[in-house]
């Protein structure tokens, strides 16, 4: 993708399977939002090829949109509606793109009693705070009972019960075989949601796969502490095990105050997105001295 002679993106390459949860990861500037809004079919890409369900988002017809769901990070239309009303105004869309075999649009009421606003349903939206319009937000999405799902920082806003909440109904849609493609800066959240992370640095996708996967190619160790003889040990290894059972060995009951951290997704990412930047300042730094010459 090119804005003039600026490359954003270069060369992005991967898939995601029926009823996977994928998360996209990156630093800001990293080129995630035009590399949703290319699959969403709200931009078109400079070249190469996308297929979404089947079909290239260029060329997108309302059947197609009608199988996606879109939830942005921010909008700020329809504040005059009430709540129901409005998730009720959002499905009537959906009824003449139904499918044989798709249920069709959640009901209005059904749908606030999985997000949670049932309290609000004949609210105004201007009235709803920013975590109950983010909740909103979320209905709006999946209203249509989408077969891919596009959540842009789905869980700015929501208190910790609200994002527990929403991590099941991921869950609960990742079950019923829909796709899920997430971009989040929450890399706790990142790591209970996704089957798969995409990591994007300066418009390439670095990396991709498990974060089991991703800390075997780092080489990043799990961490283990513990107190003998009075005094703290720290050490770091790729088998935690059998390094526990050889320290129970030749210290015994000595022991105390043992605690194994594991590799964490905040671990993996920090670590390739400063590879790959470090590699940017590198090649950066040949192209100068070339110059120079």
């Amino acid at each position: 993708m090119r804005y003039g002679s600026h490359e954003v993106l270069r060369g992005v390459d991967f898939k995601v399977r029926r009823g996977e949860v994928v998360a996209l990861l990156g630093p800001n500037g990293a080129g995630k939002s035009t590399t949703i809004e290319i699959l969403e079919g709200f931009r078109d890409r400079s070249s190469g090829a996308v297929r979404v369900l089947g079909s290239d988002p260029a060329e997108g017809d309302e059947r197609w949109r009608s199988r996606l769901g879109i939830v942005l990070q921010s909008w700020r239309d329809h504040g005059k509606w009430r709540v129901r009303e409005l998730l009720r105004h959002f499905a009537a869309f959906y009824g003449p793109y139904s499918t044989p075999g798709h249920p069709g649009p959640w009901d209005a009421d059904e749908l606030l009693a999985l997000v949670g606003l049932t309290e609000q349903a004949g609210r105004r939206i201007t009235s709803l705070s920013g975590g109950q319009r983010r909740r909103l937000d979320i209905a709006l999405g999946v209203v249509g009972r989408p077969e891919v799902l596009f959540l842009d920082e789905p869980t700015v806003g929501f208190d910790p019960e609200a994002r527990q909440e929403f991590h099941a109904l991921v869950r609960s849609l990742a079950r019923a075989r829909n796709t899920i493609l997430l971009t989040t800066h929450d890399l706790q959240e990142a790591q209970k949601l996704a089957d798969r992370v995409l990591i994007l640095v300066g418009g390439r996708i670095i990396a991709q796969g498990t974060v089991g996967e991703l800390a075997h190619r780092v080489g990043v160790d799990a961490e283990v502490t513990w107190t003998s003889g009075g005094t703290a040990h720290r050490h770091s290894t790729s088998d935690v095990t059998g390094f526990v059972r050889r320290l129970f060995e030749e210290y015994g009951d000595d022991v105390s105050d043992l605690d194994v951290r594991r590799v964490g997704l905040e671990d993996v990412y920090l670590a390739m997105v400063r590879e790959a930047e470090a590699g940017r300042e590198d090649e950066a730094a040949r192209h100068f001295e070339g110059a120079v010459r």
